[in-house]
């Protein structure tokens, strides 16, 4: 019983934080004149993902290889095709065309990296997660630059926000019950998936995948709700180069880490999901409503597949 209170207050903390969260980092990138996209790429996308970092970090660390693989790249499909999804059904998401030419290909090349990169030798080694985490500077730095030129470029506007201090702390107790709400939800999830007797593997590409997603689902449908749909799509996106280059770079470096093919396959399959969203929203510059529906349909057969395999 313990476990299922520890679920029902994880979910709670997640949802009260995303709020917070997403009213913080919303203010700061008025504050600094950022584009809330760039906010969303960076600050929300490497906040939500700390459950993911902290997971796949300890599983490496206690030889879990397959768990903390399962869990980046399981989370990455959920967060493409879950949380995009329910967001376009909730309100569509605009796609800018920098973002369709940039960040969005650059999240299907992280994926094709670490298929590269896991087939050669049948893992993760050390100099591996070197080039990942070396990659994901130069993606850091990138938007750094972006967004000097975005605040060099953009016009200041007299509107009543919060002050510099209350933004801090919205965001560091948003934070705070985010990573807090994660834990809660992930290790009662695990508990309870472990009575039902299902194996590691499994756990992670679903259990653990949906608890370290949480944060990334219920921060981008607040952020979609307050009207911040560029701040929802851009937490994706970032979520999914942060898991990747990130996560896993660092995971590798102070553990290499074992590559199943069943990991190889769901790559594959992040690759695919990837390429199909990128072109719904090349089509019409939107995902509508329409696309998240089949995002959200084309996940529950991945579901099943991953269940049955």
């Amino acid at each position: 019983m313990l476990n299922y209170v520890f679920l029902v207050t994880g979910f709670a903390l997640l949802i009260k934080g995303a709020d917070f969260f997403v009213d913080g980092s919303a203010g700061v990138a008025h504050k600094l004149r950022i584009p809330t996209m760039i906010i969303g790429l960076t600050i929300v996308a490497m906040g939500t993902s700390a459950p993911e970092c902290a997971v796949s970090i300890a599983a490496a660390l206690k030889g879990s290889n397959t768990m903390a693989i399962s869990n980046v790249v399981g989370s990455n499909i959920f967060n493409l095709m879950v949380v995009c999804g329910a967001c376009a059904v909730f309100a569509p998401l605009t796609v800018k065309r920098s973002t369709m030419k940039q960040e969005f290909p650059l999240s299907i090349l992280a994926a094709a990296m670490l298929w590269a990169l896991g087939s050669m030798n049948m893992s993760i080694g050390r100099m591996d997660g070197v080039i990942l985490l070396a990659v994901f500077t130069l993606f850091l730095i990138w938007m750094v630059m972006e967004a000097k030129q975005a605040r060099s470029s953009a016009v200041e506007e007299e509107v009543e926000t919060m002050k510099g201090w209350q933004c801090l702390l919205y965001i560091l107790v948003g934070i705070g019950a985010i990573v807090a709400g994660g834990e809660f939800v992930v290790d009662s999830a695990t508990a309870i998936a472990e009575d039902f007797g299902l194996s590691s593997t499994l756990i992670g590409l679903t259990i653990v995948a949906f608890g370290t997603s949480l944060p990334e689902l219920v921060t981008s449908l607040v952020a979609a709700r307050k009207g911040q749909t560029d701040m929802a799509l851009g937490n994706v996106i970032g979520s999914n180069i942060f898991n990747i280059l990130m996560v896993l770079g660092a995971a590798a470096v102070l553990s290499p880490m074992e590559v199943l093919m069943e990991n190889l396959f769901d790559d594959i399959i992040l690759i695919v999901m990837s390429a199909v969203v990128w072109v719904f929203a090349w089509r019409r510059k939107q995902i509508g409503r329409l696309h998240g529906i089949i995002m959200l349909a084309m996940y529950a057969g991945y579901m099943v597949y991953i269940c049955t395999r």
